[in-house]
């Protein structure tokens, strides 16, 4: 029995390195994610492509914050993760606020090669932009389809959203200065999940939002146009350490393809299957690209 253990010990010793030495063809990529809804239905997209071209994905999804996701892409714990070309632009790299799609991508494409070696993928058409949404009916009464007219009736209209709106520079202060000065007749800070329903309840007439909440398709209602352009974009794209490029480029083709599909009509609705309908967001995710034909 000894002999035998002996024996069985010294068959594992050899064999060890030479298992290892098989396995390191395995194509392994470490997926992140922000920590709301649509990190985590976009990551999921990201990771479930991988897994069908033949990775392993490990996940690291719910990443508090821009700051978190940079550094951990930056420091190599995650190779790549969503993120938005006006947080980009604005967040981690620090220049002034610009309204052009184009320019906004190509100035953090270039910004993040330069100073991390990060690449980005192509942008969804999708635009996450903080914004203004109304219900049909305020839309209706008061002639109002533009931020210009919503300041043109503001006397009017109460409008809700986070405490720090109205003093953020891309808040009210920034509206006033692109707009034009106008009074408001109210504006009652709520939280977030408060927002939609006192706009729907008949208890605001508009609210902060944001481009891709689920909510503004689930009530049908109106994102008033920025005709003066005062929000950037916020294009969503893959960024991508530039070494795991170099490894796998096949990457940015499995990638890119998804880009086009993501539109913003698109990404409220996906939102709310899971912040309205409480799905689980991989779930989301793979019946989407099941329907478009990305995924069998």
């Amino acid at each position: 029995m000894r002999k035998r253990a002996m024996l069985l010990t010294l068959v594992v010793l050899v064999l060890t390195p030479l298992m290892a030495g098989c396995g390191g063809g395995e194509k392994a990529i470490t997926v992140g994610s922000k920590d709301f809804a649509e990190q985590y239905v976009l990551a999921e997209m990201y990771a479930l492509l991988l897994e069908d071209a033949g990775f392993t994905v490990e996940r690291k999804l719910g990443l508090a914050g821009t700051p978190v996701a940079q550094a951990a892409l930056v420091n190599a714990e995650i190779d790549l993760y969503p993120e938005y070309t006006g947080t980009g632009l604005l967040t981690v790299l620090k220049l002034p606020v610009e309204s052009d799609r184009e320019v906004v991508y190509q100035k953090v494409k270039d910004g993040y090669a330069e100073q991390f070696d990060l690449v980005w993928l192509d942008p969804a058409p999708m635009n996450n932009a903080q914004a203004l949404a109304v219900t049909q009916d305020v839309s209706a009464n008061y002639g109002i389809t533009t931020i210009s007219d919503m300041a043109a009736n503001a006397s009017e209209l109460i409008m809700v959203g986070p405490p720090e709106f109205p003093e953020r520079e891309d808040g009210l202060p920034g509206l006033k200065k692109v707009y034009g000065t106008f009074e408001l007749k109210e504006y009652r800070p709520v939280g977030k999940a408060l927002r939609y329903e006192a706009l729907t309840n008949g208890e605001a007439d508009v609210t902060v939002a944001f481009g891709t909440d689920g909510e503004i398709s689930a009530n049908n209602l109106i994102v008033l146009e920025d005709d003066e352009g005062m929000f950037p974009p916020y294009q969503v794209a893959p960024v991508v350490r530039a070494e795991v490029l170099d490894e796998y480029p096949e990457i940015a083709d499995l990638l890119n393809e998804l880009a086009p599909l993501l539109t913003s009509d698109t990404m409220r609705r996906l939102n709310y299957k899971v912040t309205g309908e409480q799905q689980e967001p991989i779930d989301v995710a793979r019946e989407f690209l099941q329907q478009e034909g990305l995924l069998d």
